[in-house]
């Protein structure tokens, strides 16, 4: 074969991969609708109807709640928003601990900060890379009143113990499922499992909006709450004849517009269809990287991941280079990929100097410190490769080119180490 492209031979795949997200004539249509409308927002237009959004807000939200058959669904024009809403709806006090794990977006951790609580992190699995509930235990304190599980990359997190653990601790449940819309439990949808779930549709997700988030629920008063938080704290009665600007506690403007809502009513309806690609070309690649001795892809059985990012385990011992040597090449050979995820939330000086006002009057003892998560740790920085285009419009002739390059590097390794 041609010397490997980090040393100055030919690529592997010399064109960009398939841009995404796909955007179709039924998002166009959606938007054009609310152009033609002039109704933008509408969450001021007038009382009543208007807290609970415009047109396209509210059947985006109906649509959303019966896809996943919950009583409630709350549009936001974030995720991060939605988590920050959720942590003040689930009944999280300043001063309180929310259990996160050590491997995820900054979001999940800081919209407990945003609430002046404070988040204490949780040891990962090695195989699914989502929180370890088994570890639970080792964090949890009597000021402990919520854990945000995440179903990191599309697959899902170990709900049945967290839930029996959060049970027996009388804690709440957010389920963060940013990166697993459309994925399964066991029988159950990811988001409707705890008290509420939170869903981001940015612009890389399986399905997107541009930015926006929704939040699920069949708790009422969670409903209610996050509909409060999004809309600066105020509560607008269907019968009030006009606007208050009674603010009931502190809310933000969290609202999603009637363009997002249009786009995500379109793309709602070819949630099944990206997803069943996604996993299409995800169980290609892994049968082809799992017949390699020393890389691994691990997927529950019981689980219907959706592949938000495909993630695999790499044993330097086995292959014979480093990981990070491994993606510098792999990358060079057009495939992009990353060496690791974000690395451990607890190492940014946010935690580690505690800058965040939360901590100012914070009675607890939990302490942020460099080994204070080491599967994580060992994960990020030895083991964990990422590759975020697995996804439609890509075909298998594209995961192909994966599979073709990471031989090559293999086959040449030797080269490496000179």
């Amino acid at each position: 074969m041609d010397d490997l492209a980090i040393l100055g031979g030919k690529k592997t795949r010399e064109i960009p991969f398939p841009k995404h997200p796909m955007i179709g004539e039924e998002e166009k249509k959606q938007i054009l609708e609310v152009l033609d409308s002039g109704n933008l927002s509408t969450f001021v237009a007038a009382p009543g109807e208007n807290f609970l959004g415009g047109k396209k807000i509210r059947e985006f939200e109906d649509k959303f709640a019966t896809k996943f058959g919950t009583n409630f669904a709350v549009a936001f024009n974030s995720a991060s928003s939605a988590l920050h809403a959720a942590v003040v709806a689930v009944g999280v006090n300043p001063g309180d601990e929310v259990i996160v794990p050590s491997y995820t977006f900054t979001s999940t951790a800081t919209s407990a900060l945003m609430h002046n609580a404070i988040p204490t992190f949780c040891d990962i699995k090695e195989d699914t890379y989502c929180l370890d509930p088994i570890k639970l235990s080792s964090v949890y304190s009597n000021l402990s009143k919520a854990i945000i599980p995440v179903h990191l990359f599309g697959h899902a997190c170990d709900m049945d113990e967290i839930m029996a653990f959060a049970k027996e601790k009388n804690l709440k449940v957010i389920e963060d499922c940013a990166q697993s819309p459309g994925g399964i439990y066991k029988d159950g949808y990811l988001g409707t499992i705890g008290d509420c779930g939170v869903f981001s549709f940015q612009e890389t997700k399986n399905m997107t909006t541009g930015e926006g988030g929704m939040l699920i629920t069949n708790d009422e008063n969670i409903a209610t709450i996050a509909r409060m938080v999004r809309n600066h704290g105020e509560m607008i009665e269907p019968t009030q004849k006009s606007r208050s600007y009674v603010s009931e506690f502190l809310g933000w403007g969290y609202r999603m517009t009637e363009l997002e809502a249009a786009l995500g009513i379109a793309q709602l309806s070819k949630l099944d269809y990206f997803n069943s690609e996604r996993i299409k070309l995800a169980e290609y690649l892994s049968s082809e990287i799992n017949k390699i001795d020393g890389l691994k892809h691990v997927k529950y059985d019981f689980v219907k991941h959706v592949y938000y990012v495909f993630a695999f385990s790499f044993n330097e011992e086995k292959i014979g280079v480093s990981r990070n040597k491994f993606c510098e090449s792999l990358n060079a050979e057009g495939i992009p990929c990353g060496a690791g995820y974000v690395k451990p939330l607890y190492m940014n000086p946010l935690y580690l100097e505690k800058r965040s006002f939360a901590f100012k009057h914070y009675t607890g003892k939990f302490e942020y410190y460099k080994g204070l998560c080491p599967v994580t740790e060992k994960l990020h920085e030895e083991k964990v490769v990422t590759i975020a285009i697995v996804r439609p419009p890509a075909t298998i002739d594209d995961m192909n080119d994966i599979v073709i390059a990471i031989k090559k590097i293999l086959d040449n390794k030797e080269k490496l180490q000179t």
